[in-house]
């Protein structure tokens, strides 16, 4: 999640086929999410929340080390299985996907973090870096807002050039 901002339901649903980790720029392709509707099984559903969610992401080095592990380790060697999966090759449960990292962090002495919060982080530090635009495409927005919004953390410091200003004008006025 950390490596390409994916919700958890699209992390859930990535297969054999929307990964690419042997060109000069290893990436994943978000292309679907995992549903469940009452009453009926777990499904890869063909597409993920939005339209604009559909997206090809450029991974960072840990993240296609980590990829290439999971690769190796898959029993199915169809284009279609699923990157994560039961031991029956079924789609994951979201919840118990995210109450199994609740486990493994609070063993890690980590509280509070959630997967929701990976994609909040990751937004934040692209914005940070390269500006709320980025950010957006990144997590699949249509409206940069709905990243500020509900995504990106506002640094609160203000820039200490500010200090450095006053420290100048005020010297002058003593």
């Amino acid at each position: 999640m950390l490596g390409t901002s994916a919700r958890i339901g699209e992390v859930i649903a990535i297969r054999r086929r929307d990964v690419d980790v042997t060109s000069a720029t290893p990436s994943i392709r978000i292309s679907g999410t995992i549903v469940t509707h009452r009453g009926s099984p777990r499904i890869r559903q063909g597409h993920p929340k939005t339209a604009k969610s559909r997206r090809t992401v450029a991974i960072p080095t840990f993240t296609a080390e980590a990829v290439r592990r999971r690769l190796t380790r898959l029993d199915d060697s169809s284009l279609d299985a699923l990157l994560f999966c039961s031991r029956e090759g079924t789609p994951l449960m979201t919840n118990n996907v995210r109450r199994q990292l609740r486990r493994v962090l609070d063993l890690a002495g980590f509280s509070g973090v959630t997967p929701h919060l990976f994609r909040r982080t990751v937004a934040t530090a692209t914005s940070n870096e390269a500006g709320v635009d980025l950010a957006a495409e990144l997590l699949g927005h249509t409206d940069p807002a709905i990243t500020i919004q509900h995504y990106i953390r506002r640094n609160e410091m203000v820039n200490p050039a500010t200090a450095e200003m006053l420290d100048r004008v005020f010297k002058r006025a003593s």
